[in-house]
């Protein structure tokens, strides 16, 4: 019977599955292990009492099923951050048939004390060593079968990443299952068992790491060393983090954009030749409700898998590397001023490719205040969808030249809508924690960990939005289809528009824009090609149409509302699921509707103020 785990077996929770919770400091490669064991079949799991999304998947194992929960990762089990309570909760709650501490092998040091409160809690317990051929490069020597004995607990070695070790940690692992004698019980006196401890585990700790781990009297500068001496100069740092951050959002953009193109042709072709040639013999009615409705609900999600993957691909890149530590460490000065951190701005910057991985990236953060925070913050980032559309409105406008200026303030803006945000957010969302950041050694992930990354993203992007998304287009459509026959103004949504004139009136912006807003919460992408529906021209005509009827003080207006109002559609949902609160949803998208509104408010009025005054 093998020891590998069988992929194919479905994912159920019942309670005769035996558990195994996965357990370890951030950076150990905990997730790496999980990944590699959990393939395509991992999914989040909502626990009693547990208010953050565990990855959890089952496995077969000698023919076994069993459940693996990735638990986050934490310093100490005594400790007072979330995901320490997180973790307390779990095991105080869930019964647990085996937990294995995955440790980093070149920091025993840090690592062992968490493996002796563990085994304090008299848990079913198998140790697995991770980045051992790390350990091996820099000479570090473990005796494993002494570590082992000296724990009197089953420790393997193994290299998450490269894939060393496992049949042997396979085998370790269904030994262990097989061992257990009696069924799992929660802990509940966990918190009393972990107060006994005091100082005796640190003691131990020291008398582990003298009999088992020999290291070198002195280490030769590792490659980390020689780039963090670049990488983190006070004086270079930065600007290199920038170009860094640049290349970054240039590949987005050169790649990312161009591959949703090709999906929009796709759907566009799929539309033309099989959809409506199937709904023909349909009422009108019934093929614009499928083909403008439902089916641009679907076309809207399926455009945005390739910047998620793209984006996520190379977040794989950045965190693995170990840079995207670095880069909060650099940034985190300047943001904690506003009660952000480095990962903020880091998340900030991604977004001006597109704010939905961005909202998703902020899953690194362990304060739920920060996170977030950060959430709040991401959508006022100037991102592809809005530039196509200020660029189009800039044309018609601004044929003077100006058009660069006038895009770059729009730029400036975002960022100061951000810092704004955040200024006023920051007591409401206090972030108490203190930014720890462990600063790994480099490493280059491999092409299985970026495309798994890739994937698992866009999986749960799918699994997330797809409805949410598919009932937001519908309901966007009946506003501009109907009543039955009804185009432009006459619609519910160009009545809408007309109805919010004495709102938007003061703000420069006329029926037919506002119009053009309400079709911009489904994807901003479509706001140009709504200008060409709502003025009844094509969509070159429209930019004349604009230019003959549109000021420079209304076409800015319009711009600075349409960077801060109600994100689309897609953002919304994917804000609604990473907070997991219609609360913190409505506040996102009534503060940025009211900033838009005061913003364009403040600069219309001015700017007719300055013209009476010439």
């Amino acid at each position: 019977m093998t020891c590998h785990p069988d992929l194919t077996a479905p994912v159920k929770t019942s309670p005769d599955i035996q558990r195994i919770a996965l357990l370890g400091m951030p950076n150990t490669g905990k997730s790496t292990f999980f990944n590699r064991v959990a393939g395509a079949s991992a999914q989040v799991g909502n626990w009693p009492g547990i208010t953050v999304d565990l990855l959890q998947t089952t496995v077969k194992l000698n023919g076994e099923v069993v459940a693996l929960v990735d638990l986050p990762g934490i310093y100490d089990l005594r400790g007072t951050a979330e995901d320490e309570q997180v973790v307390r909760r779990f095991l105080r709650e869930q019964p647990v048939d085996l937990a294995i501490a995955i440790l980093n092998a070149t920091q025993l040091d840090r690592h062992l004390q968490l493996v002796l409160q563990l085994r304090a809690l008299g848990l079913p317990l198998l140790v697995l060593l991770n980045m051992t051929d790390e350990a091996q490069r820099l000479g570090i020597q473990i005796d494993v079968p002494t570590l082992a004995e000296q724990l009197d607990l089953p420790v393997c070695a193994l290299s998450a990443k490269y894939g060393g070790g496992y049949f042997e940690a396979y085998q370790a692992i269904a030994h262990s299952l097989a061992q257990k004698s009696s069924p799992a019980t929660p802990l509940p006196d966990l918190d009393a068992k972990l107060a006994t401890q005091g100082e005796i585990a640190a003691a131990e700790v020291e008398t582990l790491l003298t009999a088992t781990v020999t290291r070198p009297t002195q280490f030769a500068p590792t490659l980390t060393q020689r780039l963090d001496a670049l990488l983190l100069h006070p004086i270079f740092g930065l600007p290199l983090f920038f170009v860094g951050l640049f290349a970054t959002f240039w590949l987005v953009w050169q790649v990312g954009l161009p591959a949703q193109g090709a999906v929009d042709v796709l759907t566009d072709w799929g539309q033309a030749q099989v959809l409506e040639p199937l709904v023909s013999g349909l009422p009108a009615i019934a093929q614009s409700l499928l083909l403008d409705g439902i089916w641009t609900g679907f076309a809207t999600v399926a455009s945005f898998v390739p910047l998620i993957v793209l984006f996520f691909m190379l977040m794989a890149v950045l965190e693995d590397s170990g840079y995207l530590a670095r880069s909060a460490y650099l940034m985190d000065a300047l943001m904690a001023r506003l009660g952000l951190d480095g990962r903020s701005f880091v998340m900030q910057m991604l977004g001006f490719g597109c704010n939905v991985p961005a909202l998703m990236g902020t899953r690194t953060m362990r304060s739920p205040a920060l996170r977030r925070l950060t959430m709040l913050v991401i959508p006022f980032a100037l991102c592809s969808a809005r530039l196509q559309v200020f660029v189009f409105i800039i044309a018609a406008v601004f044929p003077n030249g100006n058009g660069a200026l006038v895009l770059f303030s729009l730029y400036l803006l975002s960022f100061a809508a951000a810092f704004l945000t955040a200024a006023l957010f920051q007591a409401t969302f206090k972030n108490d924690e203190p930014f720890v950041l462990e600063l790994p050694p480099y490493r280059w992930p491999t092409g299985r960990q970026i495309l798994a990354r890739g994937w698992g993203e866009v999986r749960q992007f799918l699994r997330r939005t797809w409805r949410f998304i598919t009932v937001g287009c519908v309901a966007v459509w009946a506003l501009t289809h109907l009543p039955i026959g009804a185009t432009g103004l006459d619609t519910f949504g160009g009545q809408i528009g007309v109805w919010l004139q004495p709102l938007m009136r003061p703000l420069g912006i006329d029926p037919y824009l506002t119009l053009a807003l309400i079709f911009g919460f489904l994807a901003k992408e479509v706001v140009i090609g709504s200008l060409a529906a709502i003025y009844s021209v094509s969509e070159g005509t429209a930019s004349d149409q604009i230019a003959a009827t549109v000021t420079f003080a209304q076409g800015y207006s319009f711009c600075i509302f349409c960077l801060l109002y109600t994100p689309c559609l897609t953002t919304l949902a994917t804000l609604w699921q990473e907070a997991k609160s219609w609360r913190f949803t409505l506040l996102s998208l009534v503060f940025s509707l009211a900033l838009a509104w005061l913003s364009s408010l403040v600069f219309y009025q001015a700017a007719l103020l300055i013209e009476g005054m010439g």
